[in-house]
């Protein structure tokens, strides 16, 4: 039997998960609304998982999204196999089609978390290992799945120059800079980075959706500059794994 002092928990949980199913952040009257909960009760619970990091509050727009908290447990779940399982032999079977090492990773707040790894033969090491994070907006797979992103969940996780990280000189560094690498992104429908995570590699991604269309993870190929290779035409097979992936997860 369930205690009667839960009541709170259960709709701390009822607002995590309204949010999460959400395209954007929304005001909190609508989460009331919809959740059938009085306002003055979701305020509160709202201002606690702020507190914790797993909602943040958009003053300008007066709403509310997920905050990188629970961007956390989803890179948490994402750890404990599914993903990881159902994406291992896709992107296996990429890296030998396109003969570049290529990699599956899920967004952890501002970073992505790499969860499978299949290197090329004859190609450098990476830095893009198993259990590595990178600054999400350096990366080919953080950008893909931040352009399928809500652009106020964007703003949110990107306020200001200070949450921008760097690693070798090259990739924006202010959120006009990011808005506008975005817009090019969702234009190209994939995304890509030259030499932002280490000098001479070059990086496309794609991003995978799950059934509501939020972005669950990314796969992405890598290769040596001097490869000379055509990154519309890596793109092309790196879509077709990360569409893939998502029809996988999704049931489709």
């Amino acid at each position: 039997m369930i205690p009667d002092k839960v009541p709170a928990a259960d709709q701390t949980l009822r607002i995590l998960s309204f949010l999460a199913r959400q395209r954007g952040p929304v005001a909190a009257r609508t989460i009331a609304t919809q959740l059938e909960l009085p306002r003055s009760t979701v305020y509160f619970l709202l201002a606690t998982l702020e507190h914790h990091g797993f909602v943040v509050h958009l003053e300008r727009e007066r709403r509310w999204g997920l905050g990188t908290a629970a961007f956390e447990l989803a890179g948490g779940y994402a750890r404990q196999e599914p993903l990881a399982r159902l994406g291992r032999p896709l992107v296996a079977a990429l890296a030998d089609r396109v003969g570049e090492s290529a990699h599956l990773a899920v967004m952890t707040g501002r970073d992505v978390l790499y969860i499978v790894e299949e290197r090329a033969p004859r190609r450098p090491a990476l830095v893009t290992d198993v259990g590595v994070r990178l600054p999400a907006h350096l990366t080919a797979t953080g950008r893909a799945m931040l352009a399928a992103l809500p652009r106020e969940q964007v703003r949110a996780l990107y306020p200001d120059a200070a949450a921008f990280a760097d690693r070798t000189g090259r990739g924006p560094a202010r959120p006009v800079e990011l808005r506008e690498l975005l817009r090019h992104v969702r234009a190209d429908g994939y995304a890509s980075e030259d030499g932002e995570v280490t000098l001479g590699l070059r990086s496309v991604g794609a991003v995978v959706t799950d059934h509501a269309g939020w972005p669950a993870a990314a796969i992405a190929a890598t290769w040596p500059e001097e490869a000379g290779r055509d990154p519309a035409s890596l793109a092309v097979e790196v879509r077709a794994a990360a569409a893939e992936l998502a029809r996988r997860i999704s049931g489709r």
